[in-house]
């Protein structure tokens, strides 16, 4: 009997299904991931079992995206795709061994649902995203919501409905009554929500609040402890928002810390108190402490993984890192020691390199360099209108953008998403689909 003389397929685990991690396994197994190609085994782990877009969960927060008919089934990306899927959150790398172990998974019910696992890997790719940095306040982690994940989006969603129920029924029995949200960092992410919630709030009179009135009932606070809201952006892109932000009855309060929140409401720093029924955290964030942990690989003081320009660990060249996780250097940004943003057009070129750095690997060639290349920022201000810039050798440099054109571009964004991991005949079919329905349904989640 002859004896194969095959080479084992290359193991390239990915740890992580987000804006930067999904589309990388899909690319990787389209390419290398068919079994009867044999050139790599590709995995994708995540803790969770769907995926959805994470720009999407102020949308779904407001009530105005039901994150059901939105996410999707990694087993269902991996099977149209040829990669693996492997629920489980990491808790540990052996890089000696090229092991890493995925702790236990638990049902609905709390019950143990898959074990600790061990998987092997030639080579390992973290994108395992960012999560809220409270700074140590005190109070934040048990009266306020982040929105990291659908789940945390989903649990405001319904508190923030149940609120207003509360408040209608009061105002029904002619007591005073209103909904005091107070959301803590005027970033892309709090101005967007502040938006998103005041939109859907008057949409939720037609659907039977009928004794609010929402624009004086339900009372929205914008906290930023920087000069002016949307600090990373341009100052005319700060101003054209605070104008839009005020004109849907958002108060806007810069300069303004937070020290603690407590049941009652928010404390600052000036010696204020906003009473709040619901608080929301969006004014920092961080890499997974998990990633401090991890067989002595280097990180900042973010948690994050320092890399070099190839997106490789600086302790280890089998491990590649990038995303929001990531502390990825910045050559030519006009500033020494600039680290790339955290941002979603950042993974998304970040995997694009990732892609022909495997393939580079796999062939024994030199590993291409990373270079950002900012196209600009939108952001979302209700469902028919956006601000930002836009940027790039096509205009000419920088443009600024604001109305219904720019909420398209923004929508858009998500459709070049969809693109990267269902492909344009899904895509064509899913927007069919959900233009259709949309006559069929509730402009907002009520429930």
């Amino acid at each position: 009997m002859v004896e194969s003389t095959s080479q084992p397929a290359h193991r390239i685990v990915i740890v992580g299904g987000g804006a930067g991690g999904l589309p990388l396994a899909t690319a990787l197994g389209d390419k290398l991931g068919d079994r009867n190609k044999g050139r790599a085994d590709i995995t994708l782990v995540d803790r969770f079992e769907t995926h959805l877009w994470k720009p999407l969960l102020h949308e779904v927060a407001a009530g105005r995206m039901d994150a059901d008919a939105h996410d999707v089934d990694y087993l269902v990306l991996g099977y149209w795709h040829h990669f693996r899927f492997r629920q489980g959150a990491v808790v540990a790398l052996d890089r000696a061994r090229r092991k890493l172990t995925l702790g236990p998974v638990n049902d609905d019910e709390g019950k143990l649902m898959l074990p600790e696992r061990v998987l092997p890997y030639d080579t390992l790719v973290l994108c395992i995203g960012s999560t809220t940095n409270d700074f140590g306040i005190p109070g934040v982690a048990e009266n306020a919501i982040s929105l990291d994940t659908a789940i945390d989006a989903d649990r405001f969603h319904r508190r923030l409905l149940a609120a207003c129920v509360r408040a209608d029924d009061e105002a029904a029995q002619g007591k005073l009554a209103h909904v005091d949200i107070v959301i803590i960092g005027a970033g892309a992410t709090g101005v967007e929500l502040a938006a998103e919630i005041r939109q859907t709030t008057r949409a939720h009179v037609g659907y039977g609040l009928e004794k609010l009135d929402p624009s004086k009932d339900i009372r929205l606070t914008l906290l930023e402890a920087a000069p002016r809201i949307l600090p990373l952006l341009g100052e005319r892109i700060a101003k054209a928002a605070t104008e839009l932000l005020a004109s849907l009855d958002v108060s806007v309060r810069a300069a303004e810390r937070v020290t603690a929140v407590d049941a009652r409401g928010v404390h600052t720093a000036n010696g204020g108190f906003l009473p709040a029924d619901l608080v929301v955290w969006a004014a920092g964030i961080q890499a997974p402490a998990v990633l401090a942990s991890l067989d002595g690989l280097e990180v900042n003081r973010l948690h994050q993984l320092v890399v070099t320009e190839n997106l490789q660990t600086t302790r280890d060249p089998d491990i590649f890192a990038f995303g929001d996780c990531a502390a990825c250097p910045w050559p030519g940004a006009g500033k020494e020691g600039r680290m790339v943003p955290p941002r979603a057009q950042a993974a998304h070129q970040q995997a694009s390199l990732l892609r022909r750095s495997m393939l580079a690997r796999l062939g024994g060639k030199a590993l291409p360099a990373f270079r950002f290349r900012d196209f600009g920022s939108l952001v979302s201000l209700g469902e028919l209108s956006a601000i930002g810039n836009l940027m790039g050798r096509l205009i000419g440099g920088n443009m600024f953008i604001q109305g219904l054109i720019a909420r398209w571009m923004y929508a858009s964004l998500y459709k070049l998403h969809q693109l990267s991991i269902y492909g344009y005949v899904r895509v064509a079919f899913d927007t069919v689909g959900r233009f259709l329905r949309r006559r069929m349904e509730p402009r907002v989640k009520l429930h």
